[in-house]
């Protein structure tokens, strides 16, 4: 044991960027990083860490930016562009997991609300992992992509009813449950209440004042977060539905997509604390005893999850290619299964065993399917023969080709007076477009019912991952900054964008360089203006 706090911090994170590395060299995502990092540094290995207020604290500040983050890009017109098959599949594999896992768990010899909590932990996959993995491999656009991002984002809806109805019943011994659950309910429909006014009518007006400052706008952000979490802390709630609502309150704003670039660095440092706190908590007493469950229950996940996923999508008429490429996103247990034991470990319903089992089935699960996500096509092409029971023999749905119609005409990046010159002229001529500015200012003079907007700096490479990129063909940016110019397209080449994208040069230098990438147009306003202005002088020249 190291002799102080700020020692032990310093040798965790160390070992951090140790395994991290290693998770990274392995094609790992992070979180299997941060899930090995507080098993070593915890007792069951090293011992080098124990839990403190400081670093407890720490964590749940993390949590509450990560379901901040959840319920900010809650994205309703996705379920529905998805259609039907977003709710139907994620609801149809949760009830199947959860039903099937149950019973598997009392059949191995645990008791009923034990089996409870992790058939109901093994039901949620995670949206981090699978967003990620899909946009390395510029597929998130694809209609595959589409739909599991839908059924995921049904999925995150699911584990946050999971835990109101866990806090709601979990203090069992109170002397007074029926009026402590009328309170619980009440306070939380109160604060529902309230909330949905102060986003209605409030928090828009608010967020547009604060948009003219980037860093009161993240600070506001967190400051939100944190302060519902503990509000739905003291009624009772957990903090984590607090931030939950925290984050839809926010995610039909102009801001959302800004606020999501900017605290997902701050969230991914900040989950760290959440695992070595919950390492902290593992012993891995008679750990033998653990491997037989977690195997079964891991080849549960990795197979049966994909299994029903498939059996749904092929029902309701889509390819075999697409059910099965879309099934492999549920092949693993999430961050929020992790989440869900531990707030069953702090209301004493949950032992330590319980926790470092469902710990080990994330670690298998989320190692295995993340090779499974990143050589699909590879893996698809030998068992698709005997996948075609999962297909009709007319299936109507899931083309390769299939793609919505292209909504906006283009994605016009900057909209002070070069932009909205661009803008004002699109617009004249009947395009619809999409304007991405950081001044929110500029943004109101320009939006219209042909023109949708989003407050954002496009130097945030998440912001740039996020836009709409699917539903157009045309690029424009009208910032004239040659290094925002060569990021943003070298992100949308990277993220597998091959339609037409326009950037801007106030000099020659500038202009070589971007025309250097293929497919890329180049506009000079300066040299624009001046040919035009010469063009019009009236003057004659001396022969």
């Amino acid at each position: 044991m190291l002799d102080s706090d700020f020692a032990q911090l310093a040798a965790v994170l160390f070992l951090a960027v140790v395994i991290g590395a290693g998770a990274k060299f392995l094609k790992q995502p992070l979180i299997v990083s941060y899930i090995l990092v507080g098993v070593i540094a915890g007792p069951a290995v090293l011992g080098v860490f124990e839990s403190t207020e400081q670093i407890e604290l720490l964590a749940k500040v993390g949590i509450a930016i990560l379901l901040f983050l959840v319920g900010l890009k809650l994205d309703f017109h996705l379920i529905r562009s998805t259609g039907p098959v977003a709710l139907a599949t994620g609801v149809g594999q949760v009830i199947f997991t959860s039903v099937v896992g149950y019973f598997i768990l009392i059949a191995l010899g645990f008791d009923s609300i034990p089996a409870l909590y992790i058939a109901v932990a093994l039901t949620f996959s995670s949206t981090i992992i699978i967003v990620k993995l899909l946009s390395d491999k510029r597929e998130i656009d694809e209609l595959y992509g589409r739909i599991a991002v839908g059924f995921l984002i049904v999925q995150d809806i699911l584990v946050i009813v999971a835990m109101i109805v866990i806090v709601a019943i979990g203090d069992a011994d109170t002397t007074n449950t029926t009026s402590g659950l009328a309170v619980t309910f009440g306070g939380g429909l109160v604060m529902l209440l309230v909330v949905g006014l102060l986003s209605r009518f409030v928090l828009p007006k608010v967020l547009e004042w604060f948009a003219r400052s980037q860093e009161l706008t993240l600070l506001f952000g967190v400051s939100w977060a944190i302060a519902l979490a503990a509000v739905s802390a003291s009624l009772g709630l957990s903090m984590e539905i607090g931030a939950f609502i925290a984050g839809v309150s926010l995610a039909s704003t102009p801001y959302r997509d800004y606020l999501g670039a900017r605290l997902v660095s701050l969230r991914d440092v900040l989950l760290l604390f959440f695992f070595l706190e919950l390492g902290a908590t593992l012993t891995f007493t008679d750990a033998s005893s653990q491997i037989v469950p977690a195997v079964i229950l891991s080849l549960f996940v990795l197979i049966g999850n994909p299994i029903i996923v498939m059996i749904i999508m092929g029902l309701m008429g889509y390819r075999k290619k697409v059910s099965f490429k879309a099934g492999l996103a549920v092949a693993q247990i999430s961050e929020f299964s992790l989440i869900l034991i531990a707030l069953g470990y702090s209301l004493n319903q949950l032992n330590e065993q319980v926790v470092g089992l469902v710990t080990l089935v994330g670690v298998i699960t989320i190692t295995l399917s993340t090779y499974l996500i990143i050589y699909s096509d590879w893996i698809y092409d030998r068992l698709a023969p005997a996948l075609s029971i999962f297909e009709r023999k007319r299936p109507t749905k899931g083309a390769a080709d299939s793609r919505e119609s292209k909504p906006y005409d283009a994605i016009v990046i900057g909209a002070g007076r070069f932009g909205g010159a661009i803008i004002s002229g699109l617009v004249a001529k009947g395009a619809s477009l999409f304007v991405v500015d950081q001044d929110p200012r500029l943004l109101s003079a320009v939006a219209s019912g042909d023109v949708d907007t989003l407050y954002g700096d496009v130097n945030e490479p998440e912001l740039v991952a996020g836009l709409p990129l699917h539903e157009t063909d045309t690029v424009i940016c009208a910032v004239p900054t040659f290094s925002t110019n060569l990021m943003l397209v070298n992100e949308l080449r990277g993220l597998g964008f091959s339609g037409q994208i326009c950037v801007t040069a106030l000099d020659n230098q500038a202009a070589q360089a971007l025309e250097e990438h293929e497919g890329v147009n180049v506009m000079r306003p300066f040299q624009v203006a001046a040919d035009s202005i010469a063009e019009s002088l009236p003057m004659q020249i001396r022969p």
